[in-house]
């Protein structure tokens, strides 16, 4: 017994000592490559651009987030929240933002003067800065394990059988959802198609969208769900993967989500949250997997995601993106957060903070404006309303919706609490998905992921169009989540 207890020790002590060498030696490309020379890169770029305080303001946070960036992914723990949301800043609030500082272009115009864009800017640090905050404090003070009422300690669990009528919902919502629009063959032509065909279904009465919220939500939301707990089970269960049953609901979940949640007839945000929830369930302890999404998804972001509109309209719809640099769609298309941040303390200066309104209109999304005549319209559709677009489908980034109902104080203790909300989840989410968790069952390894991957719509806004969604996958997961099982599935 002696020979296999030595023989045992270096072979437990070898992927740790493994792992810190390679991390050693990526640590400083990652870093270099995300805080020195992407940024670099960016600046030597051609561009009408001033070098004034907005410029240094917005490298100081490019390069701020991409450190904090290089961190998450150097990380030996897995921070799913906190990496996707520096992912989010580095990209949408640093590099793109930084782009149309040197080029001297913004996807949308900004309407008020430069201080407000410094303004921003500033506002944007010092929200970034509160998150870690938050997130600090919440690694300050230890987890405690729940208690179930037979004292297992195992938490939220799915319960079988009403994880079973989750799978039936699945499975009705989106055959409804589909019969409604006239069949798979709409899915795959493109998201104006769609759009075309809810307004022909009926849901949607006047200027309220409540109904086809409801439809798209509903049609969508429950099969994904359902593919993410059926994914965990296999994953976690031998004897699941040996059941032709599971196997069967598994592959019938994944031709209803390839239909309705295939990113032809979806929003590039939605099939990102697709993607990356079906990640991180599919590989929950891979630390490659973690770490592979946030690096590559820099990548992709910059790369792709500017080209991947393509079925957002038709043939004579769409417009193909010309440009002689990769950097130039930054400056010209989809990355509108800071600018539309701007936009926001130029309007909020002009008609004052709205006091909680916006936050009461998401809040209460499911009011029909037949019932509730006053209901706030987006934040992202009434400050492009006071521009004067015609387009006002335009982003509200988190820091703008907390700006506008309460401030400053909204902003720090909005962003705090959300620092402090994502640690302590990425916290109880190592623990779920670790050996000693709760098995297949764990509500959080799903809850979590989903959450992950629904922060690019979160931090992107505005709130009321992502309120939908969000509400219906809470309801499903209360629906499935059960605190009595007292038992640990093998």
């Amino acid at each position: 017994m002696a020979s296999v207890h030595e023989g045992a020790a270096p072979s437990a002590t070898a992927r740790p000592l493994s792992w810190a060498m390679l991390s050693r030696a990526l640590a400083v490309p990652i870093v270099l490559a995300l805080v020195c020379f992407l940024p670099a890169l960016i600046a030597a770029q051609p561009g009408t651009g001033v070098r004034d305080t907005a410029y240094w303001l917005q490298l100081v946070l490019t390069c701020y987030a991409g450190a904090r960036l290089a961190t998450m992914i150097l990380s030996t723990r897995r921070r799913l929240l906190q990496g996707v949301f520096w992912m989010f800043v580095y990209i949408a609030m640093g590099v793109a933002p930084f782009a149309q500082v040197v080029i001297g272009q913004t996807p949308t115009p900004a309407v008020g003067p430069r201080a407000d864009l410094v303004t921003a800017v500033a506002l944007v640090l010092v929200g970034c800065a509160a998150f870690d905050l938050g997130a600090l404090l919440a690694s300050r003070r230890p987890l405690r394990r729940r208690r179930t009422a037979r004292g297992d300690g195992h938490g939220a669990t799915a319960h079988p059988v009403r994880l079973r009528l989750l799978v039936l919902v699945a499975f009705a919502a989106s055959g409804y959802y589909v019969l409604k629009l006239g069949g798979p063959a709409v899915f795959f032509s493109s998201r104006q198609e769609i759009s075309a065909s809810v307004a022909e279904s009926g849901v949607a009465s006047g200027e309220s969208n409540v109904g086809s919220a409801f439809l798209k939500g509903f049609g969508t939301v429950p099969a994904l769900l359902a593919l993410l707990f059926c994914t965990r089970r296999l994953v976690t269960s031998r004897r699941a993967r040996r059941s032709p049953s599971t196997v069967l609901v598994w592959c019938g979940l994944a031709a209803v989500n390839l239909i309705v949640n295939n990113p032809i007839s979806n929003a590039r945000y939605w099939f990102l949250t697709v993607l990356v929830s079906l990640l991180f369930t599919a590989f929950p302890r891979s630390a490659a997997m973690y770490r592979s999404v946030l690096a590559l998804g820099v990548v992709g972001a910059l790369v792709l995601f500017p080209y991947a509109d393509r079925f957002r309209y038709d043939d004579e719809g769409y417009r193909p993106v010309q440009s002689s640099s990769v950097f130039e769609p930054l400056a010209t298309k989809d990355y509108d957060q800071t600018v539309m941040f701007a936009n926001t303390v130029t309007w909020v200066g002009t008609r004052g903070h709205t006091y909680g309104r916006q936050l009461a209109g998401s809040a209460f999304f499911f009011v029909p404006r037949a019932a509730w005549s006053g209901k706030p319209e987006d934040t992202g559709v009434r400050v492009g309303q006071w521009m004067g677009m015609n387009m006002t489908n335009l982003s509200a980034p988190l820091w703008a919706e907390l700006w506008v109902d309460f401030g400053m104080v909204g902003l720090v203790g909005g962003l705090a609490l959300t620092g402090y909300g994502a640690a302590r989840t990425d916290r109880r989410y190592a623990r779920a998905v670790s050996r000693d968790g709760p098995g297949p069952g764990s509500v959080l390894a799903i809850a979590a992921p989903l959450i992950a991957g629904y922060t690019f719509i979160l931090l992107r806004g505005p709130l009321l169009q992502a309120a939908g969604k969000l509400a219906i996958a809470a309801l499903c997961l209360a629906l499935v989540t059960s605190f009595r099982s007292g038992r640990r599935p093998r």
